[in-house]
């Protein structure tokens, strides 16, 4: 007999906090969107970010501009390995916990970065930075077509638009937040910042984003998955795209094996009745595999400008990392501004055709640039980058939203991303080919010409596509 005096047995753990609301309270109201976005905001900003921190990196550990640059690089290898991984994986466990364990990764990388005493480690940091930043993405894409399906509403564009709109202007924040931490205390801080990042992140899903429905654990995971379809999309996937960063010395055979390794891969899931890779559905859904394509293009552009100009700024220019951050703002504030606008729009042709249009624009306005330029050219030029960003980037979204199968969602929103890596890590080799160890005026102007070549290619193909003007928002 139990004494009343005795305190008892312990009380149950309460999980209604961890579990957080119920999917009909949440709707797609406030708290929702404003959770189900954060999370995007940690790969934009550990993206742009590093572009005001390399030169000072480089002068840390002794590296030149070329050696620097794999810290943009080993961020996107990471991201477009991680990306359709961490969808798939949200596909089947759920995506809001695929969300938290993303965001704690961060975390770690954030602290490893700060304590890096060598440029490896700081590369490693990246590398785990981006895995951890790779699930936030899809796995926000897959919580709302989740919770459409739960409230049988249609989604609001409003949220799919604050998807493009967070990543934007989190993009903004990026460059001015590096210059003023550089400022502060230095490089390292621009690492240590992803910790009460990750900690707000942490706290706003479980706060505000319903649990994910009791996964079926009869269902093998290891079979789902498909583990050796990803291990050969890794490597393949990797084997390109290090033969991507280093164009100016191409290793030929490495691109043969990388080759190899995608052909074994679609061979196998051509054969897989779970493929990691639905080749078939590439196959058939052409809307869908040309808005992958489109993507790639168009931020294989805006990447090298972003990158490209950010050095030019600091090295040909003779601006500090703070004044080039300043000078980016504008880019990514018009691009938060018009991916808002381009976000209400049903049609998605004409916000392509204009984004296109803008990217031409803007990669000719390069070419008149010197060292001496005014301010009123610079901070236009960016503007005009900005346009093309906020409107391709919200439609290519709605495409590929429109597009995808409702139950590979996180899967398909990941592999989107992947493409717009393989589009950065092409940009990061563009720029080390074009400037070499400084970046010049002459440089500049060699990846200008590049740039306005592939824009003009990218306007072409999308005014021709007839199947994208007659498509609509989902």
């Amino acid at each position: 007999m139990i004494s009343v005096l005795s305190p008892g047995p312990p009380a149950p753990p309460d999980r209604t906090r961890l579990a957080g609301p119920d999917p009909e309270r949440a709707g797609f109201g406030a708290r929702f969107v404003i959770a189900s976005s954060f999370g995007s905001v940690l790969n934009p900003v550990n993206s742009s970010i590093i572009a005001v921190a390399l030169v000072a990196i480089g002068h840390a550990f002794g590296v030149g501009t070329a050696s620097a640059t794999w810290l943009v690089s080993a961020l996107y290898l990471a991201t477009a390995i991680g990306q359709p991984s961490m969808g798939r994986l949200a596909d089947l466990l759920g995506p809001r916990r695929i969300y938290l364990a993303g965001t704690a990764l961060v975390a770690l990388g954030g602290i490893l970065g700060y304590l890096a005493g060598s440029l490896p480690v700081l590369v490693v940091a990246r590398v785990v930075i981006g895995f951890g930043t790779s699930a936030a993405y899809p796995a926000a894409m897959s919580l709302v077509r989740r919770q459409s399906r739960r409230l049988r509403q249609a989604t609001p564009s409003r949220v799919l638009g604050a998807l493009a709109i967070t990543g934007q202007a989190s993009m903004a924040i990026g460059p001015t937040l590096g210059g003023v931490l550089i400022a502060a205390g230095g490089w390292r801080l621009t690492f240590l910042v992803n910790v009460p990042l990750a900690v707000l992140g942490v706290a706003s899903v479980l706060a505000w984003l319903p649990a994910d429905e009791p996964r079926d654990r009869s269902a093998k995971l290891a079979q789902a998955l498909d583990p050796a379809g990803l291990i050969l999309f890794a490597a393949g996937l990797s084997g390109l795209m290090v033969f991507l960063m280093d164009l100016a010395a191409p290793r030929w055979w490495l691109l043969g094996v990388a080759a190899g390794l995608l052909a074994a891969l679609t061979a196998r899931e051509l054969r897989t009745a779970s493929p990691f890779i639905d080749v078939r559905l590439l196959a058939r859904n052409r809307a869908l595999t040309v808005t992958y394509l489109r993507i790639c293009v168009t931020m294989l552009i805006i990447y090298c400008f972003i990158y490209g100009w950010t050095l030019w700024l600091e090295q040909a220019a003779g601006r500090d990392a703070a004044g080039a951050g300043l000078l980016m703002t504008p880019v990514f504030v018009v691009a938060a501004a018009v991916s808002a606008g381009a976000a209400r729009l049903r049609r998605l042709w004409p916000p392509l055709v204009a984004g296109s249009l803008a990217l031409v624009a803007g990669s000719a306005g390069l070419l008149m640039l010197h060292a001496r330029s005014p301010l009123w050219l610079l901070v236009t030029l960016g503007s005009m980058f900005g346009i093309s960003n906020g409107l391709c980037l919200v439609a290519n979204q709605a495409a590929m939203y429109a597009q995808a199968p409702a139950d590979a969602t996180g899967a398909a929103a990941g592999l989107m991303r992947t493409f717009m890596y393989l589009g950065a890590i092409a940009s990061a080799s563009l720029i080390s080919l074009c400037y070499g160890r400084q970046a010049t005026d002459a440089g500049l102007h060699r990846m200008a010409a590049i740039l306005a070549v592939a824009a003009l290619i990218l306007l072409a193909v999308t005014v021709a596509d007839r199947r994208l003007a007659r498509q609509v928002r989902a």
